[in-house]
């Protein structure tokens, strides 16, 4: 009998990628998402690549009343929780929003969650939960420790989680990802920032189109290869991959695994990368480091290959090809 599953944030980037990985894997999924991080693009997208339209809910997670009637519609099997606000700098100024979007709207999730028995869980997490003082590769027995209010909210997150695990049976997985990029072989979905991207890739792919003059590099004088921060970038499909199995391995307990690939890339490569793909020349200025970034951060996927059998298979350049391929679909169509 084919499992329903609450995909929520599946509108977004990730949940949305995810969202077509699950119900070509054979799920049926039903999406709720508020449109905070995303637009009906990546519905339209989910649709072309799947030949049908996927059950979609206007909805924020934190309006139980909304939340019930979905649960009382549908038997859940488990949730993809990917709903959240996202942006690390934001965070510092918008404390209150993050937490109440981000944590608050998590504890309704899970009280709806448990009331209608739906105990599975696979949770979005993020390396920024981990301490700054850790030393590359990270691993999942690091100590933890964040220094924003985006990190703070996963770090309660997971903890909300452990609760319910001990005291309510659940069976969860938290998967803590480094930087996700690229987008799907068919171009159809992928990142769409809205306003100024808070990610490097998105950035650079918006000065390779002409959209922002040239790209702010934070720092040449790091201890790295040529000066510039390192970063373990994750191919988005590599990264849902790592979801699907996550799900089909889901026992008694809390699981914690680091979605990377275990390489580190600088600032400088990625725009040398995205130069050679796009035939763009991309100017940049080197502009003084920005407090509380680390000089290089990559992961430790040794459990997740260990335990689930799962390895990041497409590379850095590999995931830059797919990201340009949609960028350029976008504005071809628009």
């Amino acid at each position: 009998m084919q499992k329903t599953l609450l995909v929520t944030g599946g509108a977004g980037y990730i949940g949305s990628h995810a969202a077509v990985a699950f119900a070509q894997a054979g799920y049926k999924v039903v999406i709720l998402d508020n449109f905070a991080n995303s637009g009906r693009e990546n519905l339209d997208g989910i649709a072309k690549i799947l030949g049908h339209e996927v059950d979609f809910f206007e909805c924020d997670i934190t309006n139980r009343g909304a939340l019930e009637l979905i649960f009382e519609k549908y038997d859940f099997d488990g949730v993809l929780h990917f709903a959240g606000l996202k942006a690390v700098g934001e965070s510092c100024e918008k404390i209150g929003e993050y937490h109440e979007k981000n944590i608050f709207g998590s504890i309704v999730l899970f009280d709806v969650m448990e009331k209608f028995g739906v105990k599975k869980i696979i949770f979005s997490s993020s390396a920024t939960v981990y301490n700054q003082k850790n030393l590359p590769p990270f691993t999942e027995n690091m100590p933890t420790g964040t220094t924003n209010p985006y990190g703070t909210s996963k770090f309660v997150i997971e903890k909300l989680i452990e609760d319910y695990v001990a005291h309510k049976n659940w069976q969860a997985t938290s998967l803590r990802y480094f930087n996700p990029i690229g987008a799907h072989p068919s171009g159809f979905i992928g990142e769409i920032p809205r306003g100024v991207p808070n990610n490097l890739l998105p950035y650079i792919f918006d000065v390779a189109c002409g959209k922002r003059e040239k790209v702010r590099v934070f720092g040449d004088d790091y201890p790295t290869q040529d000066g510039s921060g390192v970063r373990d970038y994750i191919d988005i499909n590599d990264l849902v991959d790592a979801h699907l199995r996550a799900y089909e391995h889901l026992q008694n307990g809390h699981e914690i695994f680091n979605v990377g690939t275990g390489k580190g890339t600088s600032v400088f490569e990625m725009i040398a990368l995205v130069e050679k793909i796009s035939d763009q020349k991309i100017p940049y200025e080197v502009m003084s480091r920005r407090s509380g970034d680390l000089a290089i951060v990559f992961a430790s996927a040794q459990k997740i290959t260990d335990k689930l059998g799962w390895k990041a298979k497409n590379s850095v350049e590999d995931a830059i090809v797919s990201g340009w391929n949609f960028i350029q679909k976008i504005h071809h169509d628009s």
